[in-house]
């Protein structure tokens, strides 16, 4: 008797799939067609030239094949882009927004989310290239700074602090935050972070918060003042002790990442550090750092996570925006874009689970000779929770001022 209703679910099953997959496939065509001639305004962040012609790049596939134009609006921090539909929003503008689709995570989706900014739930999940994104092995794809994404945001890219070093001055690099700090008392000047709240900053700032804490799963709840000051008090005891020894005696910092990969070739830092793994590869291939530079991780593991794209709830260009956001996560733009000489950024796809033909394709990728390889990277560090990020920064300020070169 099981074995006969189960041979019926599993008939019920099979012939439903098909009409499923039919209606899916009828409901994108219909996004396809209202989508051509759309303009998308995306709004992403500029500062990284290598990025922004992969922004392009994407921009003109999608023009070429869908007929949908996508305009790069670039954007030095995305809390702007956040006041702006906030500000849409509180006039009433359910329609017509100036932003159809922004480069998201964290404590920005956290907001706009908070504050019901986004479109609908589950238009992530609806996307045709979705069912190539590896959500079992990768579950920040669908968890941002511990905040469910409910189909809210499209992943685009996987994220992990990582730092380089020079192998022709430094051989053997620090791998501890108490080696870091050993090493910049017996190098003055020789290392440095960008100030916060620049993400790269802030990002070095949760490193030494999560390996300092005295419970680091406090910090994946929301912001907790009652055990602020304890749970702070590490981070800043190892700051204080840090600045004096930072380039320009910490009186001064670097703008962002870019500024440290120049100040790493020019000799002026022994080590620099990014959020991209490939990063240093990318930088060699197109002759910003030595061939000698070489990448390195602490033990213990670093901060990682998931970079999104989201549409924003009033959106003038939503069907645009999703056409946009697939092409993203097809395998065609995410093997171009984890070449370390376009922009060395991992995929977010489970790349064992795609057809042998576009598998081929990450299989035929160089890395470039100084990425660690996935085993090599160490563990992965949860963000914490954005609350404790806006406390942080503001700590941050509050304790080293905001004056900086």
């Amino acid at each position: 008797m099981i074995q006969t209703i189960a041979a019926r679910l599993v008939l019920l099953v099979s012939l439903i799939l098909p009409e499923v997959a039919a209606a899916q496939d009828n409901d994108w065509q219909a996004v396809l067609e209202k989508a051509k001639g759309q303009t998308v305004y995306f709004h992403a962040w500029g500062g990284e030239p290598r990025i922004n012609a992969y922004i392009q790049w994407a921009a003109r596939q999608v023009e070429r094949e869908f007929g949908v134009r996508v305009v790069h609006v670039k954007v030095n921090d995305t809390a702007n882009v956040v006041s702006q539909v906030l500000a849409e929003k509180s006039v009433g503008k359910s329609s017509g927004g100036a932003i159809d689709l922004v480069w998201i995570n964290g404590e920005n989706f956290a907001s706009m989310k908070d504050n019901a900014l986004l479109a609908e739930a589950g238009w992530a999940n609806s996307l045709p290239n979705w069912k190539y994104v590896d959500v079992e092995n990768k579950p920040t794809v669908v968890v941002d700074f511990t905040v469910p994404t409910e189909g809210q945001e499209s992943p685009w890219g996987m994220a992990k602090l990582v730092f380089m070093h020079d192998s022709a001055r430094l051989n053997t690099p620090p791998s501890s935050l108490g080696e870091l700090l050993a090493f910049a008392k017996d190098n003055p000047g020789r290392f440095a972070y960008p100030q916060p709240p620049n993400f790269y900053g802030t990002t070095f700032l949760k490193q030494v918060l999560i390996t300092t804490a005295p419970d680091a799963s406090a910090l994946a709840s929301p912001y907790d003042m009652t055990v602020a000051a304890e749970t702070f008090g590490p981070l800043f005891a190892y700051l204080d002790d840090l600045h004096p020894h930072l380039w320009r005696q910490g009186k001064a910092f670097p703008k962002d990442a870019a500024h440290m990969r120049r100040l790493l070739a020019d000799g002026e830092l022994d080590i620099a550090f990014s959020f991209n793994p490939g990063d240093a590869s990318g930088a060699i291939a197109n002759g910003e750092l030595p061939a000698t530079v070489r990448t390195f991780v602490l033990d213990g593991g670093t901060i990682g996570n998931t970079h999104f794209v989201a549409i924003p709830f009033n959106s003038s260009n939503q069907e645009g925006a999703k056409v946009y956001a697939n092409f993203l996560l097809s395998p065609l733009a995410q093997t171009r874009k984890q070449e370390p000489e376009i922009w060395g950024d991992p995929t977010v796809l489970d790349v064992d689970a795609l057809p042998a033909n576009e598998k081929a394709l990450f299989e035929a990728l160089d890395l470039g000779p100084a990425t660690l390889k996935p085993e090599d990277l160490g563990p992965v560090l949860t963000e914490p929770h954005p609350s404790w990020v806006v406390a942080l920064e503001e700590a941050w300020v509050a304790r080293y001022g905001s004056g900086s070169e």
